[in-house]
């Protein structure tokens, strides 16, 4: 069987490719114990293959999605530029609300003309009244969890927004049309729809964090395809001896074991491309952690797909043969594995300390991160991770190398790590690598989280930002910026957020910055404008007596810089007899608006609001304002409801709605993130759920393999009387032991990336303690793949396993 006789380049290429053919053949005839290994390695390699073309997708899912979301955004939105009326034009004004929880976005439109264009995936403006819907919120309306939203929505539904005009299948989205728009209510006119808003440089910590996250989940998908290649091992060892006998040297053997790795992995790029193809066609149905994608933009592009590709083809070769580096195969079907040395810590070391001081020099991201800043992060972030594959297997044989006693479950269990730690190793290799980066991650969220944080409620004009009282008020409602400010709105909506069920409490105002305009004004003198009711004004500051027409100036409370500071620009600015431009900070209101405040005006000093914001400058009652107008001011409440009051906020959007559909209303008790750390963090959970999903079918997948190649062995003990339990808990400890070695591992090294990353964006680490539930995540994986292991155990234990051939 030999070829040495081939002479040639031609002809040694033709003898590689004839025994890379051999291997081929004889993977996919060797009868049923072949196909169930191959079988194994193609599910193992096709899981990690899929979840490879997902990641490879997702730059096209988020552009696609960027794409739609800019091609219906109005190119007027926050512009000085002015846009004047005419047939194609028309206004807008965000109509955005929630439901439980869930943004449902949406406009007001008012067309000027006939050509003014509908926006995107709808065929014409709703007329007033009317509304279009996407998919998603027609079946939430129609269903009966949506009746307080469809109260809200009371518009008619003419039709449903298209894919086009949707970010993805599950939006929440409406377009209503509005007779009663105008410039002064806060609407923009604008003459057309697709507009890039520009995001702006992304933060260079959110590089830090996306290109960790990147290494996290993706690291432990290599190492999983790694030990899939390998499963069968011992098998395909047995039928290369063979080869042997009939006159195959070591150079062939290699060869053939090059082969059948390339049908294992070809079989497990097809499964994989299967399973992709399926997942794919599901993404418009699934919703991970609220979020979806339209099937078409699942796709890959080509030249990441080819890479996947070649990269698992390669890789299952180079494992195979790495594999084959201590095993001796001889003739006579003899397979000798080469004496094991006791694993060496020094080079095992070389990679993780590596990686650790890679991080280190790449220095701190609060510098700007330029193209080729993102590589040694992942370059030294992918060195202590796979680092941490080497040092597994170490400290398994150092453990096991000590135990000795114990009942004949856990000898069992010992004995056979002891024989063969480096496989144990290598089934839990993944789960380390997983933990070990979820623990940094999560180091790195809890130090950057506050960073990234805001009150959910907007800050009033003019309003000196303080610690949020939550006891003292639950949610905001507030017009939109710019819009005219009317004392009597917000005596209407004190009125009308009063009557919902459960409210205690309504503080509402009209809140607008003034501009000086008398011969005493200098430059920057501005002050901030609020009129309430005197009930709600004596909320705001200290009043000694108080009537419909009065007029206060407020001032704050101490002896602190920014209180004199403050303090002085009040007295500067806010003097009594002064006169004052209502149309807002540059006095540019479209028509000039004088205003003068009394003499009789009284000082008083300023307290916080139920939100904890301090209100100085000038505190007026309707009455003194009567006759003028607040074009660029708004109108917002604070309300505090009852404990225990279902639906209070949906409650309390009804009836802002029923006041004007541009009401927004914020919930205080919860806090919102910046949108960027936002999505990365759902990137992260959607990726982390698959990856955990990944690993727990890799070990079982491992297991069964484990389990068949000691059919015989574990037929052989029940023929001896050993009893099912024992050999149930002995597969238990033998999963355990590696499972708590690698976690100790993923633990030690898990905290030194996360520390180090932490100095990347010079944070502070927050919790030590972080790790803690990631030793449930390893207990819970033990539990879990032994059960479902325990059928296959079973069936390995009966008497046809005594048979051979």
């Amino acid at each position: 069987m030999s070829r040495r006789g081939a002479g040639g380049a031609p002809g040694r290429l033709r003898s590689a490719l004839g025994d890379l053919g051999l291997g081929v053949r004889l993977a996919g005839s060797g009868g049923r114990e072949g196909w169930i290994r191959t079988a194994l390695t193609a599910v193992g390699v096709g899981l990690g293959v899929a979840l490879l073309f997902l990641a490879a997708a997702v730059p096209n899912v988020l552009d696609a999605r960027e794409g739609r979301g800019h091609a219906r955004e109005t190119p007027n939105f926050e512009s000085e530029v002015s846009v004047r009326r005419g047939d194609a034009t028309f206004l807008w004004l965000d109509a955005a609300t929630e439901f439980r929880g869930d943004a449902v976005g949406g406009q007001l439109l008012r067309p000027d003309g006939p050509g003014a264009p509908p926006p995107p995936g709808v065929a014409r403006i709703p007329g007033p009244g009317e509304m279009v819907v996407s998919p998603a919120l027609r079946g939430l309306l129609d269903s009966p969890s949506g009746a307080l939203l469809k109260e809200r929505l009371g518009y008619r539904i003419i039709g449903t927004i298209a894919d086009r005009g949707l970010l993805e299948p599950g939006e929440l989205r409406f377009y209503a049309g509005s007779a009663t728009l105008s410039r002064s209510g806060g609407a923009i006119r604008s003459a057309g729809y697709g507009h890039d808003p520009g995001s702006g440089r992304f933060d260079p910590r959110l590089v830090v964090l996306v290109a960790l996250i990147c290494v996290v989940l993706l690291v432990p998908v290599g190492v999983f395809v790694a030990t899939a290649v390998r499963f069968g091992g011992d098998r395909r060892d047995r039928r290369l001896a063979a080869l042997r006998l009939v006159g195959a040297d070591v150079a062939m053997t290699r060869r053939i074991a090059a082969g059948e790795a390339l049908f294992g992995a070809g079989l497990g790029l097809l499964v994989g491309a299967g399973l992709f193809l399926g997942a794919s066609r599901l993404a418009g149905s699934v919703r991970l952690w609220g979020v979806s994608a339209f099937p078409a933009d699942v796709a890959p592009d080509a030249l990441p797909a080819g890479l996947i590709v070649v990269a698992i083809l390669v890789g299952a070769v180079l494992v195979t043969q790495s594999a084959l580096r201590s095993v001796v195969i001889e003739p006579l079907g003899v397979v000798r594995h080469a004496a094991l040395r006791p694993r060496r810590l020094w080079w095992r070391l070389v990679a993780p300390v590596v990686g650790v001081g890679v991080l280190a020099w790449t220095g701190s991201a609060e510098e700007e991160l330029g193209s080729g800043g993102v590589y040694p992060i992942v370059l030294g972030a992918v060195l202590v991770l796979v680092g941490l594959t080497g040092l597994l297997p170490w400290l398994v044989e150092a453990v096991v190398r000590r135990l000795r006693g114990g009942p004949v479950a856990w000898q069992l269990a010992v004995r056979r790590l002891q024989l063969s730690s480096g496989t144990a190793s290598r089934a839990v290799s993944g789960i380390t690598v997983a933990v070990a980066g979820a623990i940094a991650l999560q180091m790195v969220f809890g130090g950057m989280q506050e960073d990234f944080a805001s009150s959910s409620a907007p800050a009033a004009a003019g309003a000196s930002s303080g610690r949020a009282d939550v006891v003292r008020a639950d949610f905001s409602v507030a017009t939109p910026s710019g819009s005219a400010g009317v004392p009597a709105l917000a005596e209407r909506m004190a009125g009308e957020l009063g009557r919902v069920g459960g409210v205690r409490r309504v503080v509402a105002t009209v809140q607008s910055y003034v501009h000086r305009v008398d011969a005493g004004a200098g430059p920057g003198s501005v002050t901030t404008l609020t009129v309430a009711g005197c009930a709600t004004l004596r909320s705001l500051a200290s009043l000694p007596s108080c009537r419909d027409g009065d007029t206060f100036v407020a001032r704050l409370r101490g002896s602190s810089g920014r209180a004199r500071e403050a303090n002085l620009l009040t007295d500067e600015v806010a003097r009594p007899g002064g006169k004052f431009d209502l149309g807002g900070m540059s006095g540019g209101a479209e028509e000039d608006e004088s205003w003068t405040l009394p003499e009789s005006s009284r000082a008083v000093v300023a307290v916080p609001d139920p939100v904890g914001d301090v209100h100085d400058g000038i505190l007026a009652t309707p009455g003194a304002l009567a006759g003028y107008g607040l074009p660029q001011a708004s109108t917002s409440a604070y309300v505090a409801v009852g404990h225990g009051v279902a639906d209070a906020g949906e409650q309390l959007r009804n009836a802002a709605a029923r006041l004007d559909p541009a009401l927004r209303v914020y919930g205080l008790v919860n806090v919102e993130r910046d949108r960027q750390y936002s999505s990365v963090q759902t990137g992260l959970r959607i990726g982390g759920t698959l990856t955990v999903a990944l690993i727990a079918a890799g070990m079982l997948v491992a297991l069964i393999e484990q389990l068949r190649e000691r059919r015989r062995l574990l037929s052989v003990l029940v023929a001896f009387g050993t009893r099912r339990r024992t050999l149930a808990w002995s597969v238990l400890w033998q999963t355990a032991v590696p499972v708590l070695a690698g976690t100790v591992v993923a633990i030690l090294g898990g905290l030194v990336l996360g520390r180090v990353m932490l100095g990347i964006v010079v944070k502070p680490v927050r919790d030590w303690w972080v790790f803690l539930p990631y030793a449930g995540i390893g207990a819970a994986a033990v539990l879990v793949v032994t059960l479902l292991s325990l059928p296959a155990l079973w069936r390995m234990m009966r008497a046809d396993g005594l048979r051979t051939e």
